[in-house]
């Protein structure tokens, strides 16, 4: 480990519940780098509808030429449906994944006690392939991967690379080393021949850097099913765009819903993107009943990892320190949201993390 340096982190509040839960989430991980010894740099940038309103673009010129001076950045949950139809209003998080090439989007499963789980003792991790797939907002370089020839016809194209199939494996088998060494890769070749053939291709080819992780594979439809059923007989799943996104919000509906479904979006090098599962939540925006689990937890994976990439003691101990803070406050009913069991709000979970710190 080197001495600690000062880490450079933005943070991107989003939209709706983001104006809420960004900030606890700061808050919480400012407290544990000053317990920690770790140094941070915070940086603040306009993105989303209130960028739009105040700098006419929901990504503002000079964003990203400022996020590639960080080694991290936060970014809340994005409202993009209902920007209003103008040029300057783009949906800014698959820019962020496709510039900076965070190709692999990790997505744990963990169950805690008397919150709702359908099931105890669940812990597992879906990697997402991040920058391909059926998505039409990043899978071409130039135009959309959606189109409509005629009035009553859509046509809507996946994107599958030996490459980029290549890239999201090897971070799900680097993961897996990490844990139980087993992997499960989920697809749908029996339909999809070229394209999950493909991508079963390039993850078998990756395997063989890794001899020791167990792998296996599943179709996408029962992977399903046996989510619902049996959680516990899995531990890392790796699968593709479109796949994965369905898949994380099955798995979270298994450990109390979209609040507790954290994400962390990264890629070769050692800078990182904290983005919680979930979507912006217009309706409950304002109202205090927010469940800022997902994004705490989101912000706590992006310090364990830059502590990891950049050797810094500091940001493991900050995120050692806010694991035990957080499963503090989910211990207690109190210091819950209402939507995993709880009675107290979301400023109730971020004192009783606080005061744990």
């Amino acid at each position: 480990m080197t001495a600690d340096r000062a880490l450079q982190i933005g943070v991107l509040e989003g939209d709706d519940i983001g104006h809420e839960i960004v900030p606890a989430s700061v808050r919480i991980a400012r407290a544990a780098a000053e317990r920690a010894g770790q140094p941070i740099a915070w940086t603040d940038l306009p993105i989303g509808r209130r960028a739009l309103d105040t700098h006419g673009h929901t990504m503002p010129p000079g964003t990203l030429e400022t996020l590639a001076r960080l080694d991290g950045w936060i970014l809340g949950p994005i409202g993009h449906r209902d920007y209003p139809r103008v040029p300057e209003a783009v949906n800014p998080h698959p820019i962020l994944r496709k510039h900076f090439d965070l190709f692999a989007n990790v997505r744990p499963t963990r169950s805690f006690p008397d919150i709702g789980c359908l099931h105890d003792n669940v812990d597992l991790v879906i990697v997402r392939e991040n920058n391909e797939g059926f998505q039409p907002d990043r899978n071409v370089v130039m135009g959309a991967g959606e189109f409509r020839p005629s009035h009553d016809m859509t046509i809507s194209v996946r994107v599958i690379s030996l490459e980029g199939s290549r890239k999201v494996a090897r971070a799900a088998f680097q993961i897996a080393q990490t844990r139980k060494k087993r992997l499960t890769l989920v697809h749908k070749n029996t339909v999809f021949k070229l394209g999950c053939g493909m991508f079963v291709d390039g993850c078998y080819e990756v395997a063989k850097e890794f001899p020791d992780v167990i792998v296996d594979e599943m179709m996408v439809d029962t992977m399903g099913m046996r989510l619902v059923r049996d959680p516990h007989n899995f531990d890392v799943i790796v699968t593709t765009n479109m796949f994965g996104d369905i898949l994380t919000d099955v798995a979270a509906g298994l450990v109390g819903g979209l609040g507790m479904a954290p994400g962390l979006c990264i890629g070769r090098g050692s800078v990182a993107m904290a983005q919680a599962t979930h979507g912006s939540a217009p309706d409950i925006a304002g109202k205090g009943i927010a469940n800022p689990y997902a994004m705490m937890e989101s912000t706590r994976m992006l310090f364990d990892w830059l502590g990891h990439a950049h050797g810094l003691a500091g940001a493991l101990r900050m995120s050692e320190i806010l694991l035990k803070a957080m499963q503090t406050a989910l211990s207690q009913s109190d210091t819950r949201t209402p939507d995993i069991r709880g009675t107290g709000d979301p400023a109730a979970m971020e004192r009783a993390i606080l005061n744990a710190i």
